[in-house]
């Protein structure tokens, strides 16, 4: 864009430029003559629609002179919704959320915007342009956080859900933002928001938050269960029997991972027993179902690492014709070999084309990519110490390098530091090329080392 001052400028200069009248541009741009007579001459401002023709015609790129809008319309006058908000929505279908953001900027501190704000913004959501919606929850959360209102839990927890990603300190920082939030959320968006929570906290093996957080999806759910029954509100994802089901599952996988087993075998109990749901659904007979079949993997699962080992064959029948098991199965039966110096060559070549990352799904939908990102970087480093421990050294640092590659995508600081204790443990049989390899990562370490630590001063 050149140094003309306006808008106004920039068409004067292009009529002038290309020796046209105000009536040949209204014929290319569709603009009736009065209204670019009227712009011309400042009498009129200039809207969404008359802007964008106005571009068109002029044979610009589309949002061309969005950021001059921005000065002309919303800094050196007061910002009217009826031109912030088409212009909000424009942006968002152009995916210039950049301006999008300057321009809330300029109203964060006045209240009676937010509704307004919400509004698009849980429009947005809804027709899936996610990165557009931040920057508007993003300025409500800013508006009215000393308000406590509605719009503030929830624009907190679409902030959260928004902003998941590989990235496992970005998520705990999300995470630990929004819990504050949680219990504010309307009743119908704490149950999801939990179960979100947890998830999270799950990929970042925090079993602590899991029997925290599942306890109270369990009492939730629960109270909402004997008082509306099925019902469901049209906010919430999942049938309420999931919520009570799934508390009790998590609440078990942390005893699992705490080692205690024999508590992780008692929640079994609790959720594989469906007599206490009434008249159920067909979407609820999925779902129970999908619980009895997590149910009788997890009770192999877990007298497996409890030293039971005369299960493996019968887990191993069991999850050959469930593919959605093998990849959890998999996880565990490595760590399982490992502790108990078993022979599993026969398992990972039968299943080795699971071993790769790839979406994992189960009869009620698609499984955290966060928890699944987790699993699969335990999975390399349970490979990598199998085949080391047995002296195949190409497949064992194979896995590794793989393994701290990931936990370098994922950001997973736990499983970089596993990955070094493995190779320095197995470092003589290191060849060159995989020495310079682990080299290359390590320094990619450093770095993103060098970034937190001066993102955190920056801060200060």
């Amino acid at each position: 864009m050149n140094s003309v001052a306006t808008i106004r400028d920039h068409l004067a200069d292009y009529l002038k430029t290309n020796h046209m009248t105000l009536n040949q541009f209204s014929e290319i741009s569709g603009i009736n003559s009065g209204t670019l007579s009227g712009t011309l001459n400042g009498l009129r401002p200039i809207g969404m629609q008359q802007l964008d023709r106005l571009t068109a015609g002029m044979g610009l790129t589309e949002g061309y002179f969005y950021e001059l809008y921005i000065n002309e319309c919303f800094v050196h006058t007061s910002p009217d919704w009826r031109r912030l908000g088409p212009f909000l929505y424009r942006c968002a279908e152009l995916g210039k959320v950049d301006c999008m953001e300057e321009a809330v900027n300029l109203i964060m501190d006045n209240l009676s915007y937010a509704p307004l704000l919400f509004e698009l913004a849980e429009q947005l959501y809804l027709e899936e342009k996610l990165e557009a919606a931040k920057p508007l929850y993003r300025c409500v959360a800013e508006s009215e956080k000393m308000q406590h209102s509605e719009r503030l839990a929830l624009s907190q927890y679409r902030l959260f859900t928004i902003g998941l990603s590989k990235d496992q300190m970005s998520n705990l920082t999300l995470a630990t933002q929004f819990e504050f939030f949680v219990d504010r959320l309307d009743e119908p968006y704490q149950l999801d928001g939990l179960n979100d929570l947890i998830n999270v906290y799950a990929s970042l093996r925090r079993w602590d938050k899991l029997l925290e957080l599942g306890e109270k999806l369990k009492v939730k759910a629960a109270i909402h269960y004997e008082l509306q029954g099925n019902t469901k509100p049209k906010e919430v994802k999942k049938e309420i029997v999931f919520y009570i089901l799934y508390s009790y599952l998590v609440m078990g996988s942390a005893c699992f991972y705490l080692g205690d087993y024999k508590t992780a075998l008692d929640y079994i109990t609790q959720y594989i027993d469906h007599s206490w749901v009434k008249s159920p659904s067909q979407a609820e007979q999925i779902v129970m179902q999908q619980f009895q079949e997590w149910a009788e993997a997890n009770r192999f699962m877990y007298m497996l690492r409890d030293g039971q080992l005369h299960v493996l064959p019968e887990y191993l029948e069991y999850i050959s014709n469930k593919e959605n098991e093998v990849f959890p199965a998999l996880c565990e039966i490595v760590v399982a070999a490992n502790q108990f110096d078993l022979d599993i060559d026969y398992v990972l070549y039968e299943y080795e084309t699971f071993v790769l990352y790839q979406e994992q799904g189960s009869r009620i939908g698609k499984i955290s990519s966060q928890l699944t990102g987790d699993r699969y970087v335990r999975l390399l480093m349970g490979l990598s110490e199998y085949y080391l421990r047995k002296k195949d050294y190409d497949k064992g640092f194979k896995a590794l390098l793989e393994g701290l590659f990931f936990s370098l995508e994922i950001n997973s600081g736990l499983s970089m530091l596993k990955c070094v204790g493995i190779f320095e443990k197995y470092r003589r049989y290191a060849s060159d090329a995989v020495t310079q390899q682990y080299q290359n990562l390590i320094c990619e370490v450093q770095n993103l080392n060098e970034k937190k630590i001066s993102f955190a001063y920056s801060g200060l």
